[in-house]
């Protein structure tokens, strides 16, 4: 004989808690292998939870409606039943006093007493629900029934005056699924919130996109965008997406372009911009920070050996692509800037190789060319991070001399948007690297040569 306990199971990956919607048992009844002892409900799934063992159930720690920790006792199970007292449950008592139970959220499974000659079996339980998503009276509504409505502007008056085919009339998924094709049907569809394909797949059912009105017209995304489409929504649904922000004064930087930029063109024919100053910087930050030039594959961590940069670049057509400089931690300003400057011509022409997109271990994005004082890019599989360069601005800026103590003075700025992989860059890493590369923009040599 023994005494198992059940635990709330795992609902998936991000769910950390799950509401008790009802018990499917009572204390004392039997209960078989995988036959459903309770139905609980996140803000994702509305599912019954299966018993992980056969025998009786001795007492619950949890009451419906109760928001319960994944991991946590939810109830005692007594394999043979030799330890209830059958007879007292009959006459309507619990087989412990209300008082002795545990609050399941506060109170770790190793405080549930159990008398000293009863020995209970630690049992690991997870469940793995398929991941799906989707307001309020006193009338209780499941966490997956409210996401819905709020998703799908369900007033709380339409969700009140729905039939609920659930235990006691509850509102369950398939109520609110039928609704909503009632009132597709009717015509009376509002505009969902962003969500129509999504509906598609997860409430089992088609709401309509967007309906293009007279006067508009409908294009076809063409590959590319396609491509591009994908690939940032994959992007995001991988890396958990995490931004810092840095101002760097860049005022040596455009007085030193200003002045070798004529020089430069007569020599190599090249028109220097600030993007092969930005990738210098960048390559030095990345060699101080190697934990920023990896990948993650699964729950490992590849630390590239090269410092392979990629640079976004626009075409004409409004799609980007994103051509490579292998190896930029040892290239001079020099290469740099014909390898940007041939990489630019020859993206917007289309005649870059698949090799010559391919392979960044971080990436590089202006978009301060386009007026933008700053940005939140999304990070290009497989890096963990991208920089977008803002705008450069004159700002009035407190500065500090020897002469003259602190003054006020015209500055040339610019802001570093750095967004990283909060899956392996955490906010330190994440804030020194953009930091480290703003200092090496704002000690810029004045008195270098190319």
């Amino acid at each position: 004989m023994a005494l198992i306990e059940i635990l709330m199971p795992q609902m998936g990956e991000s769910v950390m808690e799950a509401t008790i919607i009802s018990w499917l048992k009572k204390e004392g009844e039997r209960v078989d292998l995988e036959e459903p002892l309770l139905e609980v409900a996140t803000d994702k799934v509305d599912t019954e939870v299966p018993a992980i063992q056969e025998g009786f159930i001795k007492e619950f720690l949890a009451k419906e409606g109760d928001v319960i920790q994944i991991g946590s006792p939810i109830a005692i199970l007594s394999t043979d039943g030799a330890e209830i007292d059958f007879e007292k449950l009959q006459r309507g008592n619990s087989v412990a006093n209300e008082s002795n139970k545990i609050n399941i959220q506060q109170s770790p499974a190793k405080n549930i007493e159990i008398e000293p000659d009863k020995h209970i079996e630690k049992e690991e339980y997870f469940h793995d629900i398929p991941s799906q998503e989707g307001g309020s009276s006193d009338r209780f509504y499941s966490p997956l029934v409210k996401n819905i409505a709020k998703e799908e502007h369900i007033t709380q008056n339409e969700l009140d005056a729905m039939e609920g085919t659930g235990s006691e009339g509850r509102v369950t998924k398939n109520d609110i699924v039928a609704f909503l094709k009632k009132r597709k049907a009717s015509g009376s569809q509002f505009p969902s919130n962003g969500r129509s394909l999504k509906s598609e797949v997860e409430l089992g059912t088609s709401i309509p996109a967007p309906i293009a009105g007279e006067d508009d017209e409908v294009i076809e995304m063409g590959r590319v965008r396609r491509i591009i489409s994908d690939r940032m929504l994959e992007s995001r649904n991988v890396s958990a997406h995490v931004h810092s922000f840095v101002e760097a004064d860049v005022t040596n930087i455009v007085t030193w372009r200003s002045k070798v930029k004529e020089a430069l063109f007569n020599e190599y024919g090249i028109n220097l911009t600030f993007t092969p100053i930005f990738i210098e910087a960048l390559a030095k930050a990345l060699k101080d920070y190697p934990m920023m030039n990896i990948s993650v594959d699964g729950y490992k961590i590849i630390i590239r050996k090269h410092i392979n940069i990629g640079i976004a670049v626009a075409l004409p057509d409004g799609n980007l692509i994103v051509p490579v400089i292998k190896d930029a931690d040892k290239l001079n300003l020099i290469e740099l800037a014909k390898l940007v400057y041939d990489y630019a011509t020859r993206a917007r022409s289309n005649q870059l190789s698949i090799e010559e997109i391919s392979g960044s271990t971080y990436t590089l994005t202006n978009v301060g060319s386009f007026g933008s004082t700053m940005g939140t890019p999304i990070i290009l599989q497989p890096n963990v991070g991208i920089l977008a360069i803002g705008a450069i601005e004159k700002k009035p800026s407190v500065i500090q001399t020897e002469e003259f103590g602190d003054i006020l003075a015209i500055r040339q700025k610019m802001t570093l948007s750095h967004s990283y992989d909060h899956r392996v860059v955490d906010g330190a890493l994440g804030s020194r690297f953009v930091k480290r590369v703003g200092d090496y923009l704002e000690k810029f040599d004045v008195s270098r040569t190319f």
